[in-house]
């Protein structure tokens, strides 16, 4: 038995001790766990699967044959840096077990709030087209950006921009109609839209971040038969549709590219290898390993970039320290030629804890992850609208799954941005809403003609 299998096989039995953990969970803790078993699965599991497997020869257009790991051979190098890994997915199954245990130990927790806020709804729409603008003044101007981008060309116009995404999936999660029918054309709308922005920006964020706000609905409403089937169905969907999605801009040339790297493997195998290509944590693994225990940050810089990413740039007066851009340039570039590449990494939390502070910080960084996500789950029904959006953009961001402690501070400082400008639509809402019952309730009081109370409409 080769020490590739023993690593694979642990790993599968870490992800299926964390799959139950979660089945045995209620609410909307269950959707995440589920979803992080199957992004993880993805990136620790199948991938390294079919390099075990296929053994492929690392070429031009191929990123999931990783030379490093070919130079060792496949069966060494995935059990050599699986290790990590394997050590940070059994901590984590251990916290996701007994989470569901004390929550059983509890008894069956009060179903959430569907909508913390009779405005919600409305700041939310409102937000939504907000967004909108953001993204169309963003497309016009060349501005857009897409996946792995490093810095935006407009700031201003990606944070508008970024609204749009917190709008549809608020709306998604909250959005309830005594009409059947209408509740089903505005979600479908919803997700639609957000799947054509995820061609725009060649990025799996926005599409995956509506069909997790889908599966959070349904969770806050009660799984039946007929939404299982549904998320089932539009899983499948997603997954054969995801190289059709990848390759709209891709040019001529890249994918012949990607279609004679795609050749050496077996033919079953092919129509998911754009999606093998995306999950790519194994890559930030082979990253970790390779440091070979070189220092990357101190205790006191993690601390010092994790509490500057909470505070606005503009009130820091100095340039953000950005997690995948170092891990980028500084970890990867230490056993690959970045010189010509500029791009910021996803370096998920096991491996950004491993460089940082060994089996000790792979504990910490598990442990981090699964604490955002509790943070996650109580501010998705808390009454505070600031709380909501917080909740809210957790959803919309690959946080809970492709991202360490650095990365996930960096988002929530956005978070922090967005949700304050969340609060001021809200208030804005509000208003406006208290202002159009009083010219209702104006509209309609009597309207007395004498002092002695006769009039129209008036008591007799």
């Amino acid at each position: 038995m080769s020490g590739a299998f023993t690593m694979l096989t642990a790993t599968a039995a870490a992800l299926l001790t964390i799959a139950v953990a979660a089945v045995r969970t209620p609410g909307v803790a269950r959707v995440f766990l589920l979803t992080q078993v199957v992004y993880w699965s993805l990136s620790y599991l199948a991938r390294p699967i079919v390099l075990v497997w296929v053994q492929p020869e690392p070429g031009f257009g191929d990123n999931v044959a990783d030379p490093r790991l070919a130079g060792i051979g496949y069966d060494h190098g995935i059990e050599t840096v699986m290790a990590p890994v394997v050590v940070g997915l059994w901590v984590y199954a251990a916290l996701a077990v007994a989470y569901a245990l004390w929550v059983r130990h509890r008894g069956k927790s009060r179903s959430p709030d569907l909508a913390p806020a009779a405005a919600l709804v409305p700041t939310l729409a409102a937000v939504f087209v907000l967004g909108m603008i953001g993204r169309f003044a963003a497309l016009a101007t060349g501005s857009a950006g897409s996946a792995g981008d490093v810095d935006s060309s407009n700031p201003v116009l990606s944070g508008v921009a970024t609204l749009a995404a917190v709008g549809a999936i608020g709306l998604i999660v909250y959005y309830r109609s005594a009409d059947r029918m209408r509740t089903i054309a505005v979600i479908g709308g919803l997700l639609l839209v957000q799947l054509q922005w995820t061609v725009a920006v060649e990025s799996k964020s926005p599409i995956m971040g509506a069909a997790l706000a889908l599966a959070v609905r349904f969770a806050l409403d009660g799984w039946t038969r007929r939404r299982v089937l549904g998320v089932v169905g539009l899983s499948i969907v997603a997954v054969g549709g995801f190289g059709w999605l990848q390759s709209i801009k891709l040019s001529e040339g890249a994918v012949a590219a990607t279609v004679a790297a795609d050749a050496q493997y077996p033919a079953v195998i092919q129509p998911f290898m754009s999606i093998l290509r995306r999950f790519d944590l194994l890559a930030a693994a082979t990253d970790a390993y390779y440091m070979g225990g070189r220092p990357w940050l101190s205790t006191g810089e993690v601390l010092q970039y994790t509490l500057q990413s909470l505070v606005p740039a503009q009130l820091l007066g100095v340039e953000k320290f950005h997690s995948g851009t170092a891990w980028a340039d500084e970890v990867r570039g230490s056993s690959v030629d970045m010189t010509r590449v500029s791009v910021s990494l996803a370096e998920g939390n096991i491996n950004e804890g491993y460089v940082l502070g060994g089996y000790a910080g792979v504990v910490m960084a598990v442990t981090s992850t699964f604490g955002l996500l509790l943070f996650a789950c109580w501010a998705l029904r808390a009454r505070q609208v600031v709380f909501v959006a917080l909740g809210l953009t957790v959803i919309g961001a690959p946080v809970l799954f492709e991202r360490g402690v650095l990365g996930s501070a960096e988002v929530l400082g956005k978070s922090l941005q967005i949700a304050v400008a969340i609060w001021i639509v809200d208030m804005t809402v509000r208003e406006f809403r208290q202002r159009s019952v009083g010219r209702s309730a104006l509209a309609i009081r009597p309207r007395f003609d004498a002092p002695t109370g006769t009039g129209t409409g008036g008591l007799r």
